[in-house]
């Protein structure tokens, strides 16, 4: 998926947090964003997803402006993996089974083989699929919601802080199988120089 945003405004509690703006992502392609707490790291992810709008400008996917007319259509070739991972409780084999329950997944096919061959690729425990949710430690949650996503087979990633909980020898093991999902397009907030080790696009966010 080719992103797009074009010269976007936006004023956040009395903050002007974007001023004319611009960020262009090719199909396939990998950028990494950095910035302080506060300098709209998030935020550009959740005006990505349409979840928030812009003061001015527009975000362009596919050469379409995102609008409230077709944002759910296009929010169903986009993945967000969120470092709030607070979802409730329930064993983790549910939890990935009701995300292919909801409306938008419907028309996917949940594969229990597949899930098992991506636990073995983060190194998690076919036995973890029994587990309640809930009392995973903050790494296994991530790389749960990493697997979810990666299952939905998306266009766009937006993954945020996914590999903050995660020891570093894992950690390069996730970074390295991300990177060579060469037909994925993906952005990633992360303060982890782990990501920085590969030929990702830069960009830094100022306060």
């Amino acid at each position: 998926m080719h992103l797009n945003i074009h010269k976007l405004s936006l004023q956040l509690d009395g903050k002007s947090l974007y001023k004319n703006f611009n960020l262009e992502v090719a199909q396939g392609e990998k950028v990494l964003i950095k910035g302080p707490s506060g300098s709209g790291k998030s935020t550009l992810f959740r005006l990505i997803l349409g979840f928030m709008q812009a003061d001015e400008g527009a975000i362009y996917l596919d050469g379409q402006a995102l609008s409230p007319g077709n944002v759910w259509s296009l929010r169903r070739r986009m993945a967000y993996v969120s470092q709030e991972l607070n979802v409730g409780s329930a064993k983790v084999k549910d939890f990935i089974r009701d995300v292919f329950d909801y409306r938008a997944n419907r028309h996917l096919e949940y594969e229990e083989e597949k899930t098992l061959r991506y636990f073995k690729q983060f190194d998690l425990e076919p036995e973890k699929l029994e587990q309640d949710f809930g009392k995973l430690s903050g790494g296994e949650k991530q790389r749960v919601a990493l697997i979810i996503s990666l299952l939905l087979d998306r266009e766009l990633y937006l993954l945020d802080e996914v590999t903050s909980a995660i020891d570093e020898a894992l950690r390069e093991k996730v970074i390295q199988y991300l990177a060579g999902l060469e037909e994925k397009t993906m952005i990633i907030i992360s303060h982890d120089p782990g990501w920085e080790q590969y030929d990702f696009r830069k960009i830094e966010l100022k306060k």
